[in-house]
């Protein structure tokens, strides 16, 4: 895999670097490209288009006020979680980054181009456009936080419990395409959380568990060995959670 040029694509956050850790540790990353996030204001306009002012406003409140609460409460198991599993969380090297407003800003072609990569992989950035996709001629693989496509969209983990679907609480390895979380699938692996374990530390337990096949997806890839995978499982996407629902599939199923 020697002069492979590998490129990191991905959102601001502490899994973007535990993956760039990893990877830049395993085969050496190129260049990361950041995307800057969504203004607070436009993504709660696109959440209220699509989910409605009442759903959007129990979301914020379970933003702001539960989840802080949440990550106190378990910040000793996400300790254990990033020791157990090695998991590097120190800051992207600036020397390695690129910063975008948007994955499909004008800069983010031009900087793909400019690189030529062998191969791309993302994590955490918004929908990527398929003009994107398309800007060069090598493939974007993905790291999703749930078993696809029955747990599409975010926090796969936590609805995977909701539903009493422990089977199907996991994590996907998968190409790219224009859809949500609809690429061909490459590896799967399930995750199960123990009871110390709640909503914010999920995450880290579907991180740990992804980079081990997403390390694997990369060397079949360039060892041409790649294959892609089925199931029969019903395709849904889902969202954040709510206040009210958090607190109802609390009581109702002990789902923290």
């Amino acid at each position: 895999m020697e002069n492979k040029k590998i490129v990191l694509l991905g959102g601001k956050g502490l899994s973007t670097n535990i993956v760039f850790n990893n990877l830049n540790d395993n085969f050496g990353i190129h260049t990361a490209i950041i995307e800057n996030p969504v203004s607070r204001k436009k993504l709660i306009k696109g959440r209220i288009k699509r989910l409605g002012i009442i759903k959007v406003f129990g979301q914020l409140i379970f933003q702001v006020c539960v989840t802080p609460l949440l990550g106190f409460l378990a910040k000793n198991r996400k300790k254990e979680i990033i020791e157990t599993n090695a998991l590097n969380t120190a800051s992207i090297p600036d020397s390695k980054i690129e910063f975008v407003n948007s994955v499909n800003d004008k800069k983010t072609i031009e900087l793909l181009q400019q690189i030529n990569p062998d191969l791309i992989i993302v994590n955490g950035t918004r929908i990527i456009s398929k003009k994107v996709l398309e800007s060069v001629p090598c493939d974007f693989i993905n790291t999703h936080a749930g078993i696809t496509p029955k747990y599409r969209g975010v926090h796969g983990t936590y609805w995977a419990l909701v539903n009493n679907d422990l089977k199907n609480s996991g994590v996907t390895v998968h190409f790219v395409d224009t859809g949500i979380d609809t690429g061909n699938i490459i590896y799967q692996e399930t995750v199960t959380p123990t009871p110390k374990d709640n909503f914010t530390t999920y995450p880290l337990l579907q991180i740990s568990e992804g980079l081990k096949i997403l390390n694997k997806a990369i060397v079949d890839y360039f060892g041409n060995t790649i294959s892609i995978k089925k199931n029969q499982l019903e395709s849904h996407l889902w969202y954040h959670p709510s206040v009210f629902q958090y607190l109802y599939f609390r009581i109702k199923n002990n789902v923290k």
